[in-house]
């Protein structure tokens, strides 16, 4: 391999911390702001060079796909969209899972997934959980499951409002309270049978401003 340049150094040292830190790997934009340097071409050029010398491999097909040389203990998550009002999250199923990999991934640690499986993350809207420390624009990590227990942060699909929510589960009799995590906020109540989990809760990527 060739001697690195300065730049070419701090681009590998830069990547390598985001990743360590974080567990998934920069954008070129990220590259751009955390090393101060003047354009994404620059860090693409950067890259070409990094990746043509092996120091690291770049995937056109997978979202974040500037990856070191991937040590054990990783693991890719499929990032299928947003909890969010509106639509049910696309939660995938047996048949549509291997699907998954021609769309947004994570590459994240085993620390963060651990030996689950089902896993897959969505991006959060708005601040219904902010004391729970889950904020607009954090990413959750969540286990593909359709029970949970009281007090579980969980996704789920109202049937009749046609809504999805991130809220914290607890059985009152007959219904269901989904409870914020936010004291400006109200407690919703709804009828058991009108809720559907679609996932709890397994960890949360903070996004840094």
């Amino acid at each position: 391999m060739k001697d690195l340049s300065a730049r070419q150094q701090q681009i590998l040292a830069f990547i390598r911390r985001f990743v360590g830190e974080r567990g998934y790997p920069p954008t070129i934009r990220d590259i751009v702001a955390g090393c101060d340097i003047s354009s994404t071409s620059v860090v693409d050029y950067n890259l070409r060079i990094l990746e043509r010398e092996g120091y690291l491999r770049r995937d056109p097909e997978v979202s974040r796909g500037i990856l070191c040389p991937r040590p054990s203990g990783r693991r890719l998550v499929p990032l299928i969209g947003y909890i969010a009002a509106g639509e049910p999250i696309p939660v995938p199923s047996a048949d549509t899972w291997d699907n998954l990999a021609a769309g947004e991934t994570l590459e994240l640690t085993e620390e963060l997934v651990g030996a689950r499986e089902g896993v897959y993350a969505l991006k959060v809207k708005g601040d219904s959980m902010v004391d729970a420390l889950v904020n607009d624009g954090d990413i959750v990590l969540m286990q593909q499951v359709s029970t949970a227990n009281d007090g579980d942060m969980v996704a789920v699909w109202l049937k009749v409002e046609r809504e999805v929510t991130l809220k914290r589960l607890y059985r009152e009799g007959n219904r269901v309270r989904l409870q914020p995590a936010n004291n400006q906020m109200q407690p919703l109540y709804v009828d058991a049978a009108n809720v559907e989990i679609q996932g709890r809760v397994i960890g949360v990527i903070r996004q840094t401003v």
